[in-house]
């Protein structure tokens, strides 16, 4: 808001006015004067009360005027996925609208375009991997480009699925898994979908934690989520990390089963996140709040019941998103798990939106996690300024600036602390030691 535009100038004085305006004697003259004053005092005063009210409290004033979004329709890039969601229903619920932009949900074949056309700006912004975009931030993974996280949109829902023939062979689970593989029988072959992104950090993280190498014991390979299925049904893998559905997917194909889910890794790990680059966000400051916003709203929705995440499930099945049996989604979007063995239960830590707000600030510890491990596994060959990268990263003032639009609760701390499968402690307050603090690696 530029209330400064028509403020007077500043140190104007009583007897200032009074002196240059000496030569007007009606009491016409001297009541404008009087009105000019008053109306400048009121003026500053206002400003100066402005300027004490956080950006948050000002954000209902936004949607007109100067701080109005400086784009009106917004690309979002989206992978097939279950956790594509809250970009999807910001647009088909219209909670975009309510800030002022347009939404344009675009479905895009693997992390590598999405990548691509961030960076060469095809998009404005992107349902991504967390470690996708610290990965293009410091040149690994792709092009050098400064990058952007305005919010998180999930925790929790990804797996690690398994072949049936490793089950056949008696692997159907960790230490299962690595007898088999200590056999050195021949080659095993792991999938993940992305170099630097969240799938290729749960799966090695887990192999890891079951005491496999997952650079030396197995060997590695890239696959676009949407073609994990079809790939493990020729063979091409023995098992992999992705985001749902491809985990169920597995399982009601007949082709695998789920030996981990992320969350058992991780209890409400940061998943995917809204990217895009710095130099968006500097040219579209206001759009940057209205677009994460209006996927705060959405995700607030989808978590509201369980009527929504089934017309959610019903939606996101549709050919132009996820394009699969709308079951398929549904099951483990509300909770119900089944490893394909036998075993069923209820997961309280399913996949979530919003949770109040918890799932969604873009906590610097977090940001900072994926560092950590891509400097374990060789991917960094030296240790960054791990905080000062995140706070580079992680534009927590937009997303202030958006929960206070949007009414979201914020956390106390910029930062957090959690508990992994292994259970060591992971709070972000040395990331340099934890970095190095593992006994396998690369």
């Amino acid at each position: 808001m530029k209330h400064e535009d028509s403020l007077p100038p500043t140190g104007i004085t009583e007897a200032a006015a009074e002196s240059s305006s000496a030569a007007e004697s009606s009491s016409y003259g001297a009541q404008k004067r009087r009105d000019f004053l008053r109306q400048g005092a009121t003026l500053m005063t206002g400003a100066a009360l402005m300027g004490m009210v956080s950006p948050g409290i000002r954000s209902a004033a936004w949607a007109a005027g100067s701080d109005a979004p400086e784009k009106k329709e917004v690309r979002i890039g989206f992978i097939p996925l279950t956790d594509c969601s809250s970009v999807v229903m910001a647009a088909v619920n219209k909670f975009d609208e309510k800030y002022g932009i347009k939404i344009i949900a675009s479905k895009e074949a693997s992390w590598a375009a999405v990548r691509d056309k961030l960076v060469n700006g095809e998009l404005d912004a992107a349902h991504v991997l967390y470690g996708l975009v610290y990965g293009v931030h410091l040149g690994i993974g792709g092009p050098k480009k400064d990058m952007a996280v305005l919010m998180n949109l999930n925790n929790n829902g990804q797996a690690i699925t398994l072949s049936n023939q490793l089950k056949d062979k008696g692997a159907i689970d960790g230490p299962s898994l690595a007898k088999l593989i200590a056999k050195k029988e021949r080659e095993y072959t792991f999938a993940q979908t992305f170099p630097t992104g969240t799938h290729a950090m749960w799966l090695y993280y887990w192999l890891a934690a079951q005491g496999i190498d997952p650079f030396k014991d197995v060997k590695n390979i890239v696959v676009p989520p949407p073609q994990m299925v079809a790939n493990m049904r020729v063979g091409n893998m023995d098992g992999y990390c992705v985001g749902e559905p491809w985990n169920n997917r597995a399982i009601i194909d007949k082709i695998g089963f789920t030996v981990a889910t992320t969350q058992d890794i991780w209890t409400d790990h940061p998943e995917k996140v809204l990217g895009t680059t710095a130099d968006w966000v500097a040219k579209n400051p206001n759009t940057a709040r209205a677009m994460t916003a209006a996927v705060l709203d959405a995700g607030r929705w989808i978590d509201a019941s369980l009527a929504n995440r089934r017309l959610t499930a019903e939606t996101v099945a549709q050919k132009a998103y996820i394009n699969t049996d709308m079951d398929v989604i549904l099951e483990r979007m509300l909770g119900r798990y089944s490893n394909g063995l036998g075993k069923t239960w209820d997961d309280k830590n399913h996949m979530k939106f919003f949770n109040d707000g918890a799932v969604n600030f873009p906590y610097l510890s977090d940001g900072m996690w994926f560092l950590t491990q891509h400097k374990r596994w060789g991917l960094l060959k030296s240790d960054p300024d791990y905080l000062a990268v995140a706070k580079q990263i992680n534009r927590i003032d937009i997303y202030r600036q958006a929960a206070a639009a949007a009414k979201a609760a914020l956390p106390k701390s910029d930062m957090r602390s959690s508990k992994l499968i292994d259970g060591v402690v992971w709070d972000g307050k040395d990331p340099k030691k934890y970095a190095a603090s593992f006994k396998i690696h690369a």
